[in-house]
């Protein structure tokens, strides 16, 4: 069985590379007798795994050593209750709302303080990125927080919000490891890796260190709080030990491929490729203002229900798989992860075309 050019928006494809070297170490890792799924969490080879994963990832980010990596169990939407906690000294937080997963952590927030709308895209179905550089921003606002790619409605922030010296929080799950990032702006920088990084199971937080404290909200679960986690290095309970492994291994394979500012690149050549076709195409049209359009995830429609149906099953058949668009937006989408190669991109706009002359 050949594999299928895989668009889901996670869990999403994975490197090649990294699937057969797992495939490889599966019974037996590097001479151990057993998998890394039976091996313990406190063993002194699973402790080399996780150490080098983190080194690898602080590597990649170039992450200043006053932030801790953690490997989280719970995934992004788990942070959404965790971040209030740890964070909401003053009880009150600024939320901009461009799609629903950052409308699901906003409603969480209101469950622990005051959580204030401070910028909205929902009067036009979340299909841009809000102007952010001038917000009303309380004096006693604890965090900003942002979603920094909208996963359903394909929209990224170019421009990072005027926090007016307030903490930013921004939930990366869809664009994690895509192109570099200056740490240093975030006050914590946390992501799903199911979509970009490795299967699902775990969210990474990059949390800046002063923020690790017992000062969190009363009530706070033990395996919730930063401070728990962080002293424990991920190890205060069993981790999500196969993931961190796999990971590792999609670390190494992005440092190999020449690390973040070479993933920009390649993800820029193979957006382009998508996008200029939905520009010049007559039947297909992207849903997303082009200044606030993601490397990742390219929703697009044909204006006919029916007829977005017709293409999805046929381009299933074709081998492209899950390219139905979220129930909210309809259409289609294609989530173009750093794993997608750019060849799948080119197949897909070939098949485009093919059905846009089949179909006008």
């Amino acid at each position: 069985m050949s594999r299928v050019y895989n668009f889901s928006a996670g869990p999403a494809v994975l490197p090649e590379e990294v699937l057969k070297e797992a495939a490889e170490e599966m019974m037996d890792y590097r001479g151990c007798g057993m998998s890394v799924m039976e091996m313990s969490h406190r063993s002194k080879m699973f402790d080399t795994i996780i150490k080098e994963a983190e080194q690898d990832i602080r590597d990649l980010m170039n992450i200043p050593d006053n932030y801790k990596v953690l490997f989280l169990q719970g995934g992004a939407s788990q942070q959404f209750a965790a971040i209030p906690m740890n964070l909401m000294k003053n009880k009150k937080a600024g939320y901009v709302v461009t799609g629903q997963w950052a409308k699901k952590a906003f409603q969480e927030a209101k469950l622990y303080g005051e959580a204030i709308e401070l910028a909205s895209s929902a009067d036009e179905t979340f299909s841009y990125i809000p102007d952010c550089s001038d917000l009303d921003i309380p004096d006693d606002l604890d965090y900003v927080y942002i979603c920094e790619n909208n996963t359903i409605y394909g929209t990224k922030f170019k421009t990072l919000p005027n926090t007016k010296g307030k903490d930013l929080v921004a939930d990366v799950s869809s664009c994690f490891l895509s192109e570099p990032i200056d740490v240093s702006k975030y006050a914590v920088v946390y992501g799903g890796v199911q979509k970009n990084v490795g299967p699902a199971g775990m969210v990474i937080a990059i949390v800046r260190e002063d923020l690790i404290t017992d000062d969190v909200l009363p009530g706070t679960p033990t395996m919730l709080k930063y401070k728990t986690q962080a002293d424990a290095d991920s190890l205060y309970n069993t981790p999500p030990c196969y993931t961190i492994y796999i990971c590792g291994k999609v670390f190494k394979w992005l440092k190999k491929m020449g690390g973040l500012e070479a993933m920009k690149a390649h993800n820029e050549k193979k957006a382009k490729i998508l996008y200029d076709f939905l520009d010049e195409s007559k039947l297909f049209k992207g849903t997303v203002r082009k200044e606030d359009r993601s490397l990742m995830n390219v929703p697009f429609v044909t204006g006919d229900a029916d007829l977005d149906a017709k293409f999805v099953a046929e381009a299933k058949a074709a081998g492209f798989e899950n390219l139905k668009g979220h129930r909210t937006v309809g259409g289609m989408r294609a989530s173009i992860y750093n794993a997608m190669p750019i060849e799948g991109v080119e197949k897909l706009v070939e098949f485009m075309k093919k059905f846009e002359a089949e179909n006008s």
